[in-house]
């Protein structure tokens, strides 16, 4: 298994985008990855149309130091997580010391809050496309883009790719 002893966090919040939770999720897990939920600790989350995920653990509970990389879906969760300083504190640490950071369509707001893109190429969901490069991003529209540590992707659609390249990225380190 190619990520046997690598550990992840995903991030969750009320409202995350069901298919870019579990499917990076349960991809990581097939890959050996020991995978985290992350989220303001509550005992369940519920997604865009009401599928529970575990609440996992709170995010003042964990470190940066705890993980080799942290996934950021999608959804409105975004717009809750970027609230959370505990959420953004895990996220800048993983950036700061150069671990995986992956963010996937509205994820990117989550980037912005965590004052990480200035002078970083990126991609995002097309209507938060200005927050990120206002935020100082290049802006590309691909379905994947690493620049660095920091994955991106737009949409759902993009998630092949989106996984390809943490899994790709996670292998090296």
């Amino acid at each position: 298994m190619e990520l046997k002893g690598k550990r992840v966090a995903i991030l969750v919040e009320d409202l995350y985008n069901e298919i870019e939770f579990w499917y990076p999720y349960y991809r990581l897990i097939e890959a050996g990855a020991s995978v985290t939920v992350v989220g303001n600790g509550a005992k369940e989350y519920r997604s865009k149309i009401g599928l529970p995920a575990p609440g996992g653990v709170s995010a003042e509970s964990v470190r940066s130091a705890d993980f080799d990389a942290v996934v950021v879906p999608g959804g409105y969760a975004p717009d809750r997580m970027r609230r959370s300083p505990a959420m953004l504190a895990l996220v800048r640490g993983c950036f700061q010391e150069g671990k995986i950071l992956a963010a996937i369509c509205h994820a990117g707001w989550v980037l912005v809050s965590a004052g990480i893109l200035k002078g970083k190429t990126a991609t995002c969901f097309s209507s938060i496309r200005d927050d990120v490069a206002n935020a100082g991003a290049k802006y590309v529209d691909q379905d994947v883009v690493r620049d660095g540590n920091l994955i991106t992707s737009r949409t759902p659609d993009d998630l092949p790719a989106f996984c390809r390249e943490i899994i790709k990225a996670l292998s090296k380190g």
